[in-house]
């Protein structure tokens, strides 16, 4: 798994790549990690990422591609145009050559939720690739050739594979990347970020991505600034929150890969403190952020019932239609997605509303304005990406829901206040990739670019 081949390098030296070389190694690839749920060849494009290969997650539209968000439901839906990120990368000369598989709907740590097949982490096939994006960062890490990955964030699904399978991802500001066309599991929580081997690749792809859309009102207005013009800055503050850098459960080489990364920051001029903020902690952040998830999953699933697309069978031969709904649910949704509908609508019931969703709406509330206290005193907030190494498959698919749940603890507090976190390389445990998540103010994406940048130079400079 070379990594010489960025991004960078394909746009400076367009002519030493040949795009049949890549769709062969993509295949290839495939068959032996399983990662892509469809591979096609896309048309050539004209613009600055002229042929540059794209893939995207598979709850992301592309016109006349299956488009099954990992599951049974819309196993054979091919939508009739493309999400707003599918356009951009296209107008900007970048070619789509196929969907990479997911949890269900978003449902999940490590892939294995997937209706159709369990994605294999590049590093060690026996091994998780990561959730839920698990797809998109597997064929980043396999494929020795330059590419953009798009993925989908709800609580952590960019962060967590990039770290398992030791590529850069960026999560941006909610708001920042229009969400037409893609299939929400939480509308207040998706964000749709970049998964590449480099920080410059991940910095490229939401260049071309972010910005104002009249297709998505949540969408900011704000210029995109030229994220990909990196500079190398050391001179920053780095806060260290102890809720998130002494977690229970972290593992003994994360701790380590995480220690020696802040010495090294350390020793070339950045200033680290660590400080103590309890809205941080795993016992805030995962019931508020699985009590609104849940609570809005529930609602987005409801129209998928077998009327109008997806998974259907024949009305005439059931009683009624409450009868028809619940069978064509019952066979086509996967066990997560059940349990998460189940959990969802009950939070929402008359009588529970208050008692748990208001409270950790409100709870949301204080845990960004937390954040944004951190940040009057820190450009930056660092972290370990996830507390532990990828798990091997049979040992992820025996843990407990709440067990799984628990895995986020790292992630889901960034996602509830919608601010833009960056998963980086920072060494192996165990043969297995680690990653450095860096976490800055709403819209400080630049900043965060180029701490990640200056890292990722002290690190090919010092280690």
């Amino acid at each position: 798994m070379v990594k010489e081949n960025t991004v960078k390098d394909f746009i400076d030296n367009r002519e030493k790549y040949s795009n049949s070389d890549f769709y062969s190694e993509l295949k290839d690839k495939n068959e032996k990690y399983q990662f892509m749920r469809d591979i096609v060849e896309g048309d050539e494009n004209k613009g600055s990422l002229k042929n540059i290969p794209f893939l995207v997650k598979d709850a992301i539209c592309v016109e006349d591609t299956t488009t099954s968000a990992g599951s049974k439901v819309l196993e054979n839906y091919r939508p009739l145009f493309n999400a707003t990120v599918v356009e951009r990368l296209e107008d900007s000369g970048a070619r789509f050559y196929g969907k990479t598989h997911m949890d269900e709907f978003g449902f999940g740590t490590f892939s294995t939720n997937c209706a159709f097949e369990t994605p294999k982490n590049p590093h060690d096939s026996e091994r998780v690739v990561g959730g839920s994006s698990g797809g998109a960062g597997a064929v980043v890490a396999a494929v020795d050739y330059p590419l953009i990955s798009i993925g989908e964030s709800t609580g952590g699904s960019i962060t967590n594979p990039a770290a398992y399978n030791g590529v850069v991802g960026v999560t941006p500001t909610y708001g920042r990347v229009s969400r037409n066309g893609l299939v929400d599991y939480a509308n207040s929580l998706d964000k749709i970020g970049v998964l590449a081997k480099t920080v410059y690749g991940t910095a490229k792809g939401l260049e071309i991505i972010a910005g104002e859309d009249e297709k998505d009102q949540t969408t900011s207005s704000k210029p995109v600034p030229p994220y990909s013009e990196l500079e190398q800055k050391n001179n920053l503050k780095i806060g260290v929150p102890k809720q998130m850098s002494e977690l229970e459960g972290l593992q003994d080489g994360v701790k380590e890969n995480f220690e020696n990364s802040l010495e090294l920051m350390n020793e070339n001029g950045f200033e680290i403190e660590y400080f103590d903020e309890p809205m941080f902690s795993a016992e805030v952040v995962l019931p508020a952020y699985y009590i609104l998830a849940m609570a809005e999953a529930s609602t987005n699933l409801a129209k998928f019932s077998g009327m109008r697309y997806g998974y259907e069978k024949n009305p005439e031969k059931f009683n009624d239609f409450n009868e028809y709904f619940s069978e064509v649910r019952s066979e086509s949704f996967g066990e997560e997605a059940k349990r998460r509908i189940l959990l969802g609508t009950y939070i929402r019931k008359a009588g529970y509303r208050d008692k748990y969703y208001v409270k950790a709406a409100k709870v949301r509330t204080k845990l960004i304005n937390a954040f944004e206290q951190a940040f009057e005193e820190y450009d930056i907030i660092i972290c370990p990406s996830m507390p532990n190494i990828a798990p091997k498959i049979e040992e992820a698919e025996s843990l407990r829901p709440e067990e799984v749940y628990a895995m986020d603890s790292l992630t889901v507090g960034p996602n509830l206040a919608g601010i833009p976190q960056l998963s980086i390389p920072n060494g192996l445990s165990n043969g297995m990739p680690t990653g450095l998540q860096l976490l800055a103010p709403h819209f400080g994406e630049k900043e965060l670019f180029n701490t990640g940048y200056s890292f990722e130079k002290l690190k090919a400079e010092h280690w």
